[in-house]
Formats: structure tokens, sequence, C-alpha cells
């Protein structure tokens, strides 16, 4: 199955044209960001075919944050310079508009930037807080301390009874009934063909 979800910024604003069966067809430009710090900006480019091309020329200007559900198509074109050049691009399905940066007053971020701002301090595991990184508290595997805030009860596994008694008695092997196989139907060797 073909699904791709992309969640990417518009650089391009949409450019609406008609085919010569007159259906809407309009594309455009958007911008993601990649896992490695290190790399640019990856770019894409989206089509929208009918009611959608209408709707995403209407709708999406350069800037916007955007949620894309489509499929991945590759195109060859022709290049001038003699050659073919293989192209990837998202054929919209659906367009999700994210909020405007203004409504959440937050400042603008992608996602590379989300990733490296996402260190956040050590956690105790054993009480679920936050460790002084001056002074980490001791490690103690599986016992806790009296004065833990959060009691829960110790987990002790049911046995588990042996199978005889789950099967009253040990599973039975039954043999398949042995049966000849059809023979094939005679074939019809009159002439006429049908």
């Amino acid at each position: 199955m073909n699904s791709f979800v992309l969640m990417a910024e518009i650089i391009q604003p949409p450019q609406l044209r008609y085919t010569s069966e007159n259906k809407p067809i309009a594309d455009m430009l958007v911008e993601f960001s990649v896992l490695r710090q290190d790399e640019q900006p990856a770019t894409l480019r989206v089509v929208a075919w009918g009611n959608l091309a209408e709707e995403m020329n209407d709708t999406c200007k350069q800037g916007d944050r955007v949620v894309i559900e489509g499929r991945l198509s590759m195109n060859t074109v022709e290049r001038p310079e003699g050659f073919r050049e293989k192209r990837a691009e998202l054929v919209a399905r659906k367009i999700h508009h994210l909020a405007p940066v203004a409504a959440t007053g937050l400042p603008p971020t992608t996602p590379t930037q989300q990733v490296g701002a996402a260190k956040a301090p050590p956690v105790n595991m054993e009480s679920r807080r936050p460790v002084n990184s001056e002074s980490p508290a001791p490690v103690t595997a599986g016992i806790r301390s009296s004065k833990s805030a959060d009691r829960r009860p110790e987990f002790s596994p049911t046995p588990t009874p042996p199978i005889e008694e789950l099967y009253d008695g040990a599973p039975s092997r039954q043999e398949p009934e042995r049966v000849a196989p059809t023979p094939p139907p005679p074939l019809d060797e009159d002439e006429i063909p049908f």
C-alpha cells in the first residue's frame, strides 16, 4: 500500500492549471526538515487534482504549515540537456492546515529544532522524578525505599497449571481419514466442438 503522510511548510504557493479536458490540477512546493541537524531541509512537489486542487489554490499560501496525506509517485522528466531525471512527488488526497504560529503564541520551530530541544533532564526510573545533575540519586535495582511516596502493590505472577490439567489429559492425535483421489472425468472424444 502506498500511503504517505507529511508535515511540511509551503515554500512556493499553489499554481492552478487545467488539463485539456478542463480538469483542475494544482501543484506547490513544500519543505520539510530531516532528522539530522547537519542536513539541509528537503523539498517535495505536491500535486492535487479536481476539487482538492481548487481548494489548495484557495486556502494554501506560502509559509503555511500543513499535514498532507496522499501517495508518493515518481515522474520521469526529459531535461533540455538531453537526459532523463526522476522526480518524486506527493499526490495529495487530503490537506490539513496546522494552527498559524501567531495563534499558538509560540516561536516557529522546525522538526530538527524540536528534536534538539527535547533534551530532558535525566529521570530516576524508581521514582519517575527528575534527577538533580549535581547530586544524582542512588540507583537501587528493584528495591523500593520506605520513603517512596507512590506505593504500588508488588507484582506476583500466578503459577500456570500443568498442561494436562488444562486439556483434561494429554492431547490426543487423530490420524486423518485416508480417501482415494477422485479420477478425472472421461474425455469427450466426439468431433462436436462443444
